[in-house]
């Protein structure tokens, strides 16, 4: 197990610390330390990831531990704000309903999310996070750990004030914090609906990919993540990829005439200004394989280049491609 996936690890062992010390009202700020475990559980989701890219350590065991422990890890904590009671004081989410309508939504658009992700990948789709996706659950993040901070407020510096004072300051502390709970709420449902008419065509059923080599999958799917992290040992292993779908077509003449799937890659290609199969399977909802395939494809046409350090090149314009291409039909 690599560093970045022992830090992963490590925020599902902090998770019992933080439910102990948040529950644990004969402890003397005893919120505290909750609310402090679970800001370092936060930002080892940060950490291990940056290790991982950087490192070029990505592996199917981090993919899976990091999803687990990023879901628990917040479903944790909007349950002990919603749930826990504070004792002598208000509900910590005030008003109460409307906290428990935010987190339902929060809780049932990973659920969903996740669902996704299953089917994705039972088809031999990896679906990457976006960066909705990443503001969503840092905004999560944030909000919980400021409740959690305010049951502590409650419980330990609340009795020390002026009543009066000590309950304006409480209401207002509580208006601003559900003003950011709905704030994660709203962008939960935007990220989660974003995701979900992105990669629609996951519900497709693909004729030519129900029976895959899982083989040659994982194979392709470990020269992509070369593809984005690595320089030089990326161009090996892109064109050993490339030639091995190559060879399946044999080279021949016939291929000279687009697939609708190959049509659609270019324009993919065009609109985004760049090259590579796991841009085809973000926006065409593809397999790994299939979407490499394509791309080999389109290099033994000559449309687009073969690997150069870290990227490829389209070799043709729009308009000459669709000069070219387009009108035959």
């Amino acid at each position: 197990m690599n560093t970045p996936n022992k830090i992963t690890l490590s925020r599902l062992l902090l998770l019992p610390i933080i439910i102990f010390f948040y529950l644990a009202d004969f402890i003397p700020y005893g919120r505290l330390v909750a609310t402090i475990v679970f800001i370092i559980a936060c930002l080892t989701d940060f950490i291990d990831g940056y290790l991982a890219r950087k490192y070029n350590q990505v592996t199917d065991l981090g993919k899976f531990f990091d999803t687990i422990a990023d879901k628990v890890l917040i479903m944790t904590g909007l349950i002990l704000i919603i749930a826990a009671p504070v004792t002598g004081s208000a509900p910590i989410v005030f008003p109460t309903y409307l906290g428990v309508i935010c987190v339902i939504i929060i809780l049932a658009r990973e659920l969903i999310v996740s669902a996704l992700r299953q089917i994705a990948a039972s088809k031999g789709i990896v679906l990457a996070a976006d960066m909705g996706g990443k503001v969503k659950a840092t905004v999560q993040y944030i909000s919980v750990s400021l409740y959690m901070f305010y049951a502590f407020f409650i419980t330990d510096i609340h009795p020390l004030l002026d009543s009066d004072t000590a309950n304006k300051v409480s209401g207002i502390i509580s208006f601003i914090l559900m003003i950011i709970l709905i704030a994660a709420t709203i962008l939960t449902i935007y990220s989660g609906a974003s995701y979900l008419i992105r990669n629609r065509k996951v519900f497709k059923t693909d004729k030519n990919n129900n029976f895959v080599n899982h083989d040659e999958i994982d194979d392709l799917e470990d020269e992509e993540e070369n593809e984005e992290t690595s320089d030089a040992d990326n161009s090996e292993e892109q064109v050993h990829y490339s030639d091995q779908a190559m060879s399946e077509l044999g080279n021949n003449e016939e291929s000279q005439e687009l697939t609708e799937e190959q049509k659609d890659a270019m324009r993919v290609f065009f609109k985004n200004n760049k090259v590579t199969a796991t841009l085809l399977q973000q926006e065409m909802g593809l397999s790994t394989y299939k979407s490499s395939k394509i791309v080999a494809e389109l290099e033994s046409l000559g449309l687009v280049s073969k690997v150069e350090g870290r990227n490829r090149k389209l070799l043709i314009t729009e308009d000459a491609f669709n000069d070219a291409y387009n009108k035959k039909n």
